[in-house]
């Protein structure tokens, strides 16, 4: 499995994710521009002691990483999706992709793939669930649905 965030700007929630990344041999991949240095202590700190376990890439891009990695299923986590994550049939080799936390996925990559966005259901408060959450949601249940391979 491959989660990718795209632009994040908090240190904390990307260190949260590369954890979860490490403890479920999950690639982790980050494209510029970041919100933060990968020195920032915060990220660090969230991470913990994992960040040699974790395989991690950082893109110039989306497209630079689109045009490189183009094993697997690619979805798309946003709010505007109508299909919910759990009605997906994941591969091992998937592609989840995330976008910042104040903004989401750009609006050009939305439309490049309009039938591999997925959603979270949850209540239209003005705010969603932490980009941490999110994506420890959407990985368990596709290695849920690969009864969890890997991981014995």
């Amino acid at each position: 499995m491959h989660i990718v965030l795209v632009e994040p700007e908090i240190p904390q929630n990307t260190g949260n994710i590369a954890r979860t990344c490490a403890l479920t041999r999950t690639k982790l991949h980050l494209v510029k521009p970041l919100g933060f240095s990968l020195e920032d202590r915060y990220l660090k700190r969230a991470g913990l002691d994992y960040w040699n376990l974790v395989d991690i890439q950082v893109w110039d891009s989306f497209s630079h990483f689109r045009n490189t990695i183009q094993e697997g299923n690619l979805y798309l986590a946003t709010t505007r999706a109508d299909r919910y994550y759990n009605q997906v049939a994941y591969q091992s080799d998937d592609v989840i992709v995330f976008g910042c936390e104040t903004r989401g996925l750009p609006f050009s990559i939305l439309e490049t793939f309009p039938d591999n966005q997925i959603r979270i259901p949850m209540l239209d408060i003005g705010r969603s669930l932490n980009l941490g959450n999110s994506a420890a949601i959407i990985i368990y249940e596709a290695l849920r649905q690969l009864d969890f391979s890997g991981l014995e």
